[in-house]
């Protein structure tokens, strides 16, 4: 019997060659060093590319491990947790049609179409089932094809939107995976078997059901279920627009733009975002209101947004100020430090918040104050001798991370202060079964602006991401129910007009670059899209144009 020396999370380690497998799977490895790893284990970095546990390692190699904690490895235990849902409900409700529709209260928001709501008896159901599922340990089986043969597979099991979307895949291979005579298309990785879910809850919320997985603190624990009804209401609000609109899915927006119906589409997207930041200046307007914090995520749009809202005001007699949080910064010698020993700069108290009260509060007032420049080359705060002095029909913007934190403004009024929460919140999915995440939106934006407007490539985007998602989590995502008012900034269609901006970006990274895998992985998803090459139907004041180039608004 050989034996195999392999590089496991930087440590040599010898391992005997299994006969029948000429080699020894990943996930037997994994058996070996469980307790190392604070999630649970579901993926492999072997030679710079992403590993199924069911793969057999055959050569001397190094291996890298992902869990759950990491966004790649919760990515697969949610997947698998979907399949395990999905097969659940095909079971207890007559293959009753299930749709995995977004990210929601730590989880995963999913519906079972039963024509009538879903009552808590039922998710106790699920739940049993779910769990009677993961007991018995089944086997998915990864089935390698070709895109006709697996067409033809979902047309024979009634899966005809899952074969129409195969259709536009530009790859020839098809990945299909079988459970228990269950049968199913995922675009990513997935776990051996069921068993390997451990960790799970299920919470009835609305008209569907929230799918929990493992909580990043105490991976034995399901993460803890918090509502938010008003991103919910959004979400809720968007798909009823994307139906109205006849674009619920990848399907109907491909089938639009290959027929030139495109520009119907833009257009009302387009006026939608008009009527609703009408909405918003009236009622800042009606209401009175003095401050108007704009907190989003990345690559949100908050920048067209904030000079659209300006134009809106203008409309209802008003004059709005705009002032900059970041010339607010402390100096850098007192800037705090993160767990990692480096300046903070996105932490709350990077900013002189006595400093930022008194003046707001001062302004409110009536009174003048002398407006302070940050220096970033100096890392100090100077005075630059303007002064500013507003009148009562002058509200005042700030946009930035904190915005919707309590302690950002914390001397001024509650009813002084109208709070706006930014997201683009992913509008279609591929299928029923396959989401498209609002964070893999915001990257691809993130990415065609900084190629367009800041000299990065694609690489350098990508490497940041996971700083900038961790900074979005910590500063952004804990206040979104803070919010008055939320505002969608997705265009349904511009996934379609990204492609052809993001796509040659991606493909110029190498399979040896230290971005591949992110890279790949979104090459693999927008492959999926026709291409919307003709983006002369986008006004120029849009805000898919502050990524894309064109816009009037943003310099």
């Amino acid at each position: 019997m050989g034996k195999l020396t392999l590089k496991v999370e930087g440590r040599n380690r010898e391992y005997n060659i299994k006969e029948d497998l000429k080699g020894i799977k990943l996930e037997d490895i994994v058996n070996d060093n469980l307790n190392e790893y604070k999630g649970f284990v579901t993926l492999a970095v072997i030679d710079n590319k992403l590993r199924e546990l069911s793969h057999v390692v055959k050569e001397d190699c190094e291996i890298k491990f992902i869990d759950t904690t990491n966004e790649d490895g919760s990515r697969v235990y949610f997947r698998v947790i979907s399949l395990v849902f999905i097969m659940a409900c095909k079971e207890l409700f007559e293959n009753k049609r299930v749709t995995i529709e977004h990210s929601l209260s730590n989880g995963l928001y999913c519906e079972v179409h039963l024509g009538r709501e879903l009552k808590a008896i039922d998710i106790d159901n699920i739940k049993d089932k779910m769990s009677e599922i993961i007991a018995s340990d089944y086997k998915i089986e990864k089935i390698l094809t070709t895109k006709q043969e697996a067409i033809s597979i979902f047309n024979k099991y009634n899966m005809y939107e899952k074969a129409e979307l195969l259709k536009y895949k530009e790859y020839g291979d098809v990945k299909i995976y079988k459970c228990n005579n269950y049968v199913d298309h995922f675009y990513g990785y997935m776990l051996p078997s069921t068993g390997y879910i451990k960790t799970f809850d299920l919470k009835l919320y609305n008209k569907g059901v929230v799918v929990l997985g493992p909580s990043e603190v105490d991976k034995y624990k399901p993460m803890e279920f918090i509502p938010q009804p008003k991103l919910s209401n959004i979400y809720k609000e968007a798909e009823e627009w994307s139906k109205l609109m006849g674009v619920d899915k990848v399907i109907s927006l491909n089938k639009i733009i290959e027929e030139g119906n495109y520009g119907d589409v833009i257009r009302t997207v387009e006026a939608l975002h008009e009527k609703n930041l009408s909405k918003i200046a009236d009622i800042v307007k009606e209401q009175n209101k003095r401050v108007i914090l704009i907190a989003a995520p990345s690559s949100s749009g908050k920048t067209s947004f904030a000079h659209r809202l300006s134009i809106h005001l203008r409309v209802n007699n008003l004059n709005p100020v705009s002032i900059s949080l970041d010339d607010y910064f402390v100096d850098r010698d007192k800037t705090p430090l993160d767990e990692f020993g480096n300046y903070d700069f996105e932490s709350i108290y990077a900013i002189d918040l006595d400093r930022f009260n008194s003046d707001l509060k001062r302004l409110l007032n009536g009174e003048e104050i002398s407006v302070p420049k940050f220096n970033f080359k100096l890392g100090k705060r100077e005075e630059t001798g303007k002064k500013l002095k507003i009148d009562s029909n002058q509200p005042i913007i700030l946009e930035g991370i904190h915005g919707l934190n309590p302690t950002l403004t914390s001397s001024i009024p509650n009813e002084d202060k109208f709070k706006i929460y930014i997201s683009a919140l992913t509008q279609i999915n591929l299928d029923d079964h396959n989401r498209i995440p609002t964070t893999d939106l915001r990257l691809i934006r993130r990415m065609v602006r900084d190629y367009n407007f800041r000299g990065y490539n694609a690489q350098k985007t990508i490497m940041q991401w996971e700083s900038v998602r961790r900074g979005e989590k910590k500063n952004i995502f804990p206040y979104q129910e803070e919010a008055d008012l939320i505002f969608n900034s997705a265009c349904v269609y511009e996934l379609a007009a990204l492609k052809t901006y993001a796509k040659p970006l991606l493909e110029e990274i190498s399979k040896d670059n230290t971005a591949y895998i992110e890279a790949n992985r979104l090459l693999k998803f927008l492959q999926y899209f026709v291409e919307l090459k003709d983006v002369s139907d986008i006004p120029s004041t849009s805000i898919l144009r502050e990524f894309i180039g064109g816009s009037k608004i943003v310099d």
